[in-house]
């Protein structure tokens, strides 16, 4: 089964609990104005790999607790990712997945590709990215109306330290000399950062 993803990060800490693999998708229906990645917006965009092989390498890292789906919108390409999460639960790690969609809409469609793709979920980061409601306040969140839901025990202890935790950026160069930029910060202070940066 194929999958089209616009990158993956075999290693991180800010996307969710603990060091996780994260897998961006490429595609995404909802494309909330002022969405920090609009680069996986387009469906024709991005990569296409095979959900076997993408397992074996996320399965071949002992470093990580759980693998993240981002997006572009994960549950538009449910039924591949529901593959791989099957694979990657088989072996204990978690899932985080995020999704411009609320829980109930999820619920509600009927569609059983989206409804395993949750049943596998830990923890489901819900809600499109409202621009007018920007908030970087709460960890792994960029605005105020995005809903954690926490559908297993898996995470239950984060689940009341979330106002004491923030969000994180992370920084990568790449083989070609771009900058690769995950996580969330203020844009004003991520500005800030890059200008005592060059100076």
């Amino acid at each position: 089964m194929k999958l089209r993803i616009n990158r993956f990060i075999p290693e991180t800490k800010v996307e969710g609990p603990g060091t996780r693999a994260c897998v961006y998708v490429q595609g995404c229906p909802i494309r909330c104005e002022g969405c920090a990645v609009p680069e996986t917006w387009d469906e024709n965009g991005g990569e296409s790999v095979d959900v076997e092989e993408l397992a074996d390498l996320i399965l071949s890292n002992r470093e990580i607790e759980g693998v993240t789906y981002l997006g572009g919108e994960p549950f538009a390409q449910a039924a591949p990712l529901s593959e791989l999460g099957k694979l990657i639960k088989a072996r204990g790690l978690s899932l985080v997945t995020f999704t411009g969609y609320e829980l109930a809409e999820i619920l509600d469609s009927g569609d059983s590709g989206k409804l395993n793709l949750l049943s596998l979920t830990d923890i489901l980061i819900a809600g499109p990215f409202i621009k007018s409601k920007s908030d970087t306040g709460r960890p792994w969140v960029g605005s105020s109306n995005q809903k954690y839901h926490f559908l297993t025990d898996r995470y239950k202890n984060v689940e009341n330290k979330l106002s004491n935790t923030g969000n994180k950026l992370e920084f990568r160069i790449s083989g070609d000399g771009r900058v690769l930029v995950n996580g969330l910060v203020e844009t004003k202070n991520l500005r800030k950062f890059i200008s005592e940066l060059v100076e």
